[in-house]
């Protein structure tokens, strides 16, 4: 059981792991950007991924339509910030199962990683 992070901001990155760290959770990988986030999701199968939409090579968006193609039941949770709301709404229905809004409180995040693997346990 683990998550994979997929955010561009190495020190995003680096916050997530620690959070999820200090509250147990396994951390399975890391991707900078939405290529690397499909070629680590078939490489990994995690069974949550924390997504950020606004990403350079390929977007958190275009990401999640591929990562659903590969998985329909994937957990993906979009890490995005406030200003991006219309996108948020298009991950929702692309399949994305829940999102957090940057800057996000530790709990929040917890809260949405820990129903995304409860969620994939069920299934």
């Amino acid at each position: 059981m683990g998550v994979l992070i997929v955010d561009d901001s190495m020190f995003m990155r680096h916050l997530i792991t620690k959070i999820l760290n200090k509250h147990e959770i396994n951390i399975l990988g890391e991707a900078a950007n939405g290529r690397e986030a499909i070629d680590k999701y078939k490489e990994l199968k995690p069974d949550v991924v924390t997504l950020d939409l606004m990403m350079n090579e390929m977007s958190g968006l275009e990401a999640l339509e591929e990562i659903m193609k590969i998985d329909p039941e994937a957990q993906v949770i979009i890490c995005s910030s406030m200003g991006q709301k219309a996108f948020i709404k298009e991950a929702i229905e692309l399949g994305a199962r829940g999102f957090v809004i940057k800057p996000f409180d530790e709990d929040s995040l917890v809260d949405e990683v820990q129903k995304a693997l409860i969620s994939k346990k069920d299934k």
